[in-house]
C-alpha cells in the first residue's frame, strides 16, 4: 500500500505540474514542481548482498525512465526560455517605472528623458528654451546663439564696440586689425608711413617691405649697386661675386686656380692648390703622402706620420699594431705601453684584463692596491673599476 501511496502522490504531483506546464504556460512554476517531485521521491538506495548463502534482495524501485527523461529534458530545453521569460519580466518592470517623455537606454540598464527633457525627481520635465537660445547636444539643457552670452536664465546681447567683431566662439569679442583694446573700447592704431597693421606684433603694426623700424618710424632702406632686398625686405644683401663693405657691396677677387664659394661672397682654391695670401699655390705633397679629400692639403699614407713637410714610417715594436687613423700604433691584448715598446703583464689573483686589453682590473668586491686586488670590507657592492692608491 506504501507504494500505491507513493505512486498516486507522485502521479498528482506530476498532474500539477503538468498542468502549470501546458495548461497555465508558467514555466517557473512548472519547475519548480517537476525539481520537486524529483526531490520528495528519490529512488530507494541499492541494499547489499546478504550473508553467504542468502539470496540477493530484491532491485530497488526506479521511477519510469519516460519519467526522468521528461523532468530533465524540460530542465534542459525549458532554461533558456525561462532565461528569455525573466529578461521580459525585467524589461516589463523598467517599463512599468518609465515615467512619460522617456525611453529605455541604448546601452546598460534604465531609463533616460527624451529630447527636449530633464530629469526632475525621477520625472521628465520639459526644457524651457529662453529667447536667442538653443538646446545643446544632449538636449537636457541650453545654450545661447552665437553673439549672446547666459545672463540668469535668458540670453542677453553681447555688445560689440566700435572697431570690432564677435571672436571664434560667439561668446566674446576682439579688436579688429589696426585697433588696440583699451578697457570696453577698441581705440584707432597710429600707424606711420609705410608700416601696416597687423595682430601678431604688440604695437599692431609693422614696416613693409622696404622699410625698416627708426624711434618708431619706417625708413626707406638705402640698397647700394650690386645689392638687393633680402627675403624679410628690412635689410639688404650683395649679389653674387660681391661682399658687404660698410653701406656698399664690393666685387671679390678670385686669384687664378681659385673659384667662388657657394655663398658667392668668398673664395676657394681649386683642388691640389691651397690658400697663400690672396692668390693659390700648388699643394706640394711629398712621397708616402696623397691629397686629402677637400684637395687643399696632404695626409701621409697609412703607416707613415706626418714630419714637418714629409712623411716617417710609424716604427711598430714587437706586439704591436697600427691604429685605426695608420699613423700610431697600439699593443696587443695583455700588453701595456712603456716608452717605446710593448710589456707583457697579467692580472693578480681576483682580478682581469680590463676592455681596452692594456691594463687589468680587479673583479666586484675587491679594489685595486699597489700590484694587488684587496678584498673591500663592502663586498660586492664596489664596482669593478680601476681604483690607484
Amino acid at each position: 500500500m506504501r507504494n500505491d501511496t507513493g505512486r498516486s502522490e507522485a502521479g498528482r504531483d506530476y498532474a500539477d505540474a503538468h498542468a502549470a506546464h501546458y495548461g497555465e504556460k508558467d514555466l517557473n512554476q512548472a519547475l519548480g514542481l517537476y525539481l520537486g517531485i524529483t526531490a520528495a521521491h528519490p529512488p530507494p538506495a541499492p541494499k547489499s548482498w546478504s550473508q553467504a548463502g542468502d539470496s540477493p534482495s530484491p532491485r530497488p524501485q526506479r521511477a519510469p525512465a519516460g519519467f526522468r527523461w521528461l523532468v530533465w529534458s524540460l530542465v534542459v530545453f525549458t532554461a533558456p526560455s525561462i532565461v528569455m521569460a525573466q529578461a521580459a519580466l525585467s524589461e516589463a518592470l523598467i517599463r512599468a517605472e518609465m515615467p512619460l517623455n522617456s525611453h529605455e537606454k541604448r546601452f546598460g540598464d534604465g531609463w533616460e528623458c527624451d529630447w527636449g527633457y530633464r530629469n526632475v525627481d525621477t520625472e521628465c520635465v520639459a526644457v524651457t528654451v529662453p529667447l536667442h537660445a538653443r538646446l545643446d547636444f544632449p538636449g537636457d539643457t541650453w545654450k545661447c546663439l552665437r553673439g549672446y552670452s547666459k545672463i540668469d536664465d535668458g540670453c542677453t546681447a553681447i555688445e560689440v564696440p566700435a572697431g570690432a567683431f564677435l571672436d571664434a566662439r560667439g561668446r566674446g569679442w576682439e579688436c579688429a586689425r589696426g585697433f588696440a583694446r583699451l578697457d570696453q573700447a577698441c581705440v584707432a592704431i597710429e600707424i606711420p608711413e609705410g608700416a601696416f597693421g597687423v595682430d601678431v606684433s604688440p604695437r599692431g603694426w609693422e614696416c613693409g617691405r622696404g622699410f625698416r623700424e627708426i624711434d618708431r618710424a619706417c625708413v626707406v632702406v638705402e640698397v647700394p649697386p650690386h645689392g638687393f632686398l633680402d627675403s624679410r625686405g628690412h635689410d639688404w644683401s650683395c649679389e653674387r661675386g660681391y661682399r658687404r663693405a660698410d653701406q656698399s657691396c664690393i666685387a671679390v677677387v678670385v686669384p687664378e686656380h681659385g673659384y667662388l664659394d657657394g655663398f658667392g661672397a668668398d673664395w676657394k682654391c681649386e683642388r691640389g692648390f691651397q690658400k697663400a695670401g690672396s692668390s693659390c699655390a700648388p699643394v706640394r705633397v711629398p712621397p708616402r703622402a696623397q691629397l686629402t679629400r677637400s684637395g687643399n692639403d696632404w695626409a701621409c699614407d697609412r703607416g707613415y706620420r706626418r714630419d714637418g713637410g714629409s712623411c716617417i714610417e710609424v716604427e711598430l715594436p714587437p706586439n704591436a699594431y697600427l691604429t685605426s687613423s695608420g699613423r700610431d700604433w697600439k699593443c696587443e691584448w695583455s700588453y701595456r705601453k712603456a716608452g717605446l715598446s710593448c710589456v707583457a703583464f697579467e692580472a693578480p689573483t681576483n682580478g682581469h684584463i680590463d676592455y681596452s686589453g692594456n691594463d687589468w682590473t680587479c673583479n666586484p668586491g675587491y679594489r685595486r692596491h699597489d700590484t694587488r686586488c684587496a678584498r673591500h670590507p663592502g663586498g660586492s657592492t664596489v664596482p669593478a673599476s680601476i681604483e690607484r692608491e
